[in-house]
This record gives structure tokens, C-alpha cells and sequence, in this order.
């Protein structure tokens, strides 16, 4: 698996989909982000972060199902429809949800060890998602299977994901500093939603990873 070419298909694909993303995702990530705003306006700063972490497991869960559900059909040729892919998302929110937050959970126990630690958990977990939604397996089957079908590949995984994910840093950085130590409360928003639409892109990268290192289990499910 070439990390290089991993990305430069993922890049066609989501530029070549994006009016088909948007509109499924960008809604959903607007309300998690204008959730996100105002509970940290209403709750002290102490207590933001976890309020805020709560509002993430509630949406994310809905978009994330949603947008690996359209990558599944896109790959198998088909074209569903954005209402039907929402309302399958619904379905596995409860299970979403759960596997979400352990994820997030066991990433902030290896943080704090060091960065190393949490990138090593974040890449044996890079595949969890994608068995819960398309294999039906429950979240910790799925964090697991996760951790076993990324071996052999971890380094691969982690180019891929550091690719992907340090860019973003880096931009949201960026943002951060052009907005000044008073920002616009709508600037400030805009930009939380694009940053967390952007995000999106590294879904589709780990999405052909996934494909990459699944393959005759991928063409299994795509055939019954």
C-alpha cells in the first residue's frame, strides 16, 4: 500500500463526489459546530471541553455512517439517494455512538502517556469504524477486528494518517491565528465548518485503506 497513491485516489474520488458530499455532510457538521459554539457560551471553561466532546457523539456518529455508507455504494457502482443513506446513518447512531466515544476515550488515556502512544491506538483503531458500519459488528468486535487487520500495515496506516491529519493541524492553526485573540463569532463558526469538512477527506483516504487491506472480505459483502 503506497501512502502516496492512497492519497491521489482519494483526492479524485472526493473532489470528483464533492457535490454529493456536501450536502449530505456539510448540514450536519454546520449544527455540530453551531452546537459546539453554543454550549461553549453557556457552560464555564472548565467544563466546555467535555460538553462540547458530548455534542461531537452526537452528531458525528450521524455523518461519519452516512458519508462511509455513500463511499460503500460509490465503490460498488451505485448511487443512492442522500435521504436513504441519513436514514441508515440513524440506525447505527446507538452503536456509533458507543464505539465513538471508547475510541476517544482510549486515545486521550494513551495522550496521556505521549503523542506516540495516541497516534499508535488511533492507527490500530483506523479501520473500527468502517467493520461496525459495513460488517454490522458491534463496537468492541469492531475495535478488535480493527486492531488485527492493521497488522503488517501499521506504518503504511500511519504515513496515511499523518498525511492527512498534520495539514489539517496545521490549517486549523492557521485559521486560529488569523481570527486574533477576539474572533468573530461567525467567522469563528465558518471556519469550524469548513475545518471540520475538510476533515472529511481523511474518512475517504482511511476508507481506501480499508478496501486496500480488506480485499476479498470487501467483494464477499459486495456479492451477497
Amino acid at each position: 500500500m503506497n501512502p502516496l497513491s492512497v492519497l491521489r485516489d482519494s483526492f479524485i474520488f472526493f473532489s470528483r463526489n464533492l457535490h454529493s458530499i456536501a450536502p449530505l455532510c456539510l448540514p450536519l457538521i454546520a449544527l455540530e459546530c453551531l452546537l459546539r459554539a453554543v454550549v461553549a457560551g453557556l457552560v464555564p471553561v472548565a467544563h466546555s471541553p467535555t460538553y462540547e466532546l458530548l455534542v461531537g457523539l452526537a452528531i458525528y456518529p450521524l455523518y461519519s455512517a452516512a458519508l462511509i455508507l455513500f463511499l460503500d455504494a460509490r465503490s460498488q457502482g451505485r448511487r443512492p439517494s442522500l435521504r436513504n443513506l441519513l436514514a441508515a446513518s440513524v440506525l447505527q447512531w446507538p452503536a456509533f455512538a458507543v464505539l465513538a466515544g471508547l475510541s476517544t476515550l482510549l486515545i486521550m488515556l494513551a495522550a496521556q502517556a505521549f503523542v506516540l502512544p495516541a497516534l499508535w491506538v488511533m492507527v490500530k483503531l483506523a479501520f473500527a469504524e468502517y467493520l461496525l458500519v459495513l460488517r454490522g459488528l458491534t463496537p468492541l468486535q469492531a475495535m478488535r477486528e480493527s486492531f488485527m487487520l492493521t497488522i503488517g500495515h501499521f506504518w503504511s496506516l500511519l504515513a496515511c494518517v499523518l498525511l492527512v491529519i498534520v495539514p489539517l493541524w496545521l490549517l486549523d492553526d492557521w485559521t486560529l491565528q488569523l481570527l486574533g485573540e477576539q474572533p468573530d463569532a461567525v467567522g469563528s463558526l465558518l471556519l469550524d465548518i469548513l475545518n471540520g469538512f475538510l476533515q472529511l477527506f481523511s474518512t475517504v483516504v482511511l476508507f481506501r485503506c480499508f478496501m486496500l487491506c480488506t480485499p476479498q472480505p470487501a467483494e464477499e459483502s459486495h456479492s451477497s
